[in-house]
């Protein structure tokens, strides 16, 4: 009998579910949406508007609980900097998942799991990048 018991294991051992998690959460918020089965994207929504709150507390102690959770500082800071501060105006709710197709191979259904506010997350993202790409002058040198 499963009585209490929550989560699911896929399959795996603790160690790699909790790689296999954290790999899909990192992705996440490092692309903004992403394709998987459905059973991993209600996983890992689980896992990631967990880490979302602790991004829009915004202090020491959250940042350092989101970095436990997601060894990635680029990813973390991107998450506080970013993405958490758009969110401040939403209590919770800040993943969809959007079931989308059968996998072939296995035919298992697939799903997108993104932000609900996944076109305002987009366009800073397409800014930032624009503004990355502008060449730089280079100073010249002056010899004497």
């Amino acid at each position: 009998m499963r009585h209490r018991v929550a989560g699911r294991s896929f399959g795996r051992n603790t160690n790699q579910r909790k790689a296999l998690l954290r790999g899909l959460t990192t992705s996440l918020f490092e692309h903004l949406k992403i394709e998987t089965t459905v059973a991993k994207a209600k996983e890992t929504r689980k896992a990631a508007e967990r880490i979302i709150t602790l991004g829009r507390r915004g202090d020491l102690h959250s940042r350092r609980l989101a970095l436990s959770r997601l060894p990635n500082k680029r990813i973390v800071s991107k998450l506080f900097g970013d993405i958490a501060p758009k969110l401040n105006d939403r209590k919770s709710g800040y993943l969809r998942i959007i079931k989308t197709r059968v996998r072939p191979g296995d035919n298992s259904s697939l799903a997108v799991l993104e932000f609900v506010d996944y076109e305002m997350l987009k366009e800073k993202k397409e800014e930032k990048s624009k503004e990355e790409k502008k060449p730089k002058k280079e100073k010249k040198k002056e010899t004497s």
